[in-house]
């Protein structure tokens, strides 16, 4: 099979395209042909070895994939790697259906991402009803869902973009408004985003304003940080904590799966079938052939991108 495997870690260059042998299912596994792989950014971090897991040499990146079972079953998963790979053995009791309706690349974009968005919306944030949600990178993968899914649990949303079109693509998913995430005042911008008004709920990934961010929270206001894009973490004084009544929250989808895979399983089966009826939009910002993983790599780096990135393994 065709494969992306590292055996240094680095950035994008260290991705090589080559042959590697088949993966040989054992007891409990299936062998998936892989239609799709999702492209994250926790991927850029695992190919350097800089984030939360250690990783081990050679590596196969890639943690989520749809693709086809041997029987002729449609199928999405979430993995512990080699996803970026024409075939791929997965425990069947990791392996979510997909419903009529549901296209490859839907549902390669929705199953990390999205099972992120519901994690940080319903289970860390517990966004109610008119409360205010700020997410952060909201033109991306996991921004997108967010979004949606922030305004289907009754919240007003503000979402942060760093140019013009993303912005506009965010409001058309629904937010109510939305502010340039490279400002130089955001605690201000923010305010004024929401009618002068601290905010509820932030969503936050990128490293950066984090502490105008947690300054913009009204009391019992809490702010779920669940990546760290610039790779430069922040610092909380639990004084201001106290002072302001708020809350601080970590979130890491390894976590959700290893403890509570039976509530990761309920919402993907329900995160698919918002999917297939419409009422949630996947949207695919490029699809890459497999060879090209190092670009779309760069190109989440340089946060170029829009939406899901995926890649094609037959291509």
């Amino acid at each position: 099979m065709k494969a992306i495997q590292i055996e240094e870690f680095g950035g994008p260059e260290v991705m090589k395209h080559g042959d590697l042998p088949d993966p040989e299912a054992a007891d409990g596994m299936v062998v998936v042909d892989v239609a799709r792989c999702g492209v994250n950014f926790a991927d850029t971090h695992a190919t350097r070895n800089d984030y939360l897991a250690e990783q081990s040499l050679p590596m196969i990146p890639g943690g989520e994939i749809s693709g086809t079972t041997p029987d002729g079953t449609r199928v999405a998963a979430l993995l512990g790697g080699g996803g970026y790979a024409q075939k791929v053995a997965v425990p069947e009791a990791w392996l979510a259906p997909v419903p009529e309706g549901v296209s490859d690349d839907q549902a390669a974009g929705l199953v990390l991402q999205g099972l992120t968005a519901w994690a940080l919306v319903k289970l860390c944030a517990k966004v109610e009803k008119g409360e205010t949600v700020v997410v952060e990178a909201a033109a991306g993968g996991t921004g997108t869902l967010s979004v949606q899914l922030a305004k289907r649990a009754g919240a007003r949303v503000i979402g942060l973009a760093s140019t013009e079109d993303k912005r506009a693509l965010v409001e058309r998913l629904g937010a109510d408004a939305t502010v340039d995430s490279r400002s130089q005042d955001l605690k201000q911008d923010l305010l004024a985003a929401n009618d002068g008004k601290p905010v509820d709920v932030v969503l936050h990934m990128s490293g950066d304003g984090f502490e105008d961010e947690l300054r913009s929270l009204a009391p019992f206001g809490r702010i779920v940080v669940f990546g760290n894009a610039s790779r430069t973490p922040g610092e909380v004084a639990t004084n201001g904590l106290l002072q302001h009544s708020t809350a601080v929250v970590g979130f890491w989808l390894v976590h959700l799966i290893a403890t509570r895979r039976d509530l990761a399983t309920q919402a993907i089966g329900e995160l698919l079938g918002a999917v297939a009826s419409g009422e949630l939009e996947v949207v695919i910002g490029g699809v890459y052939p497999l060879s090209d993983a190092p670009k779309a790599h760069e190109e989440l780096i340089e946060r170029r991108s829009t939406g899901k990135l995926l890649l094609d393994p037959s291509a």
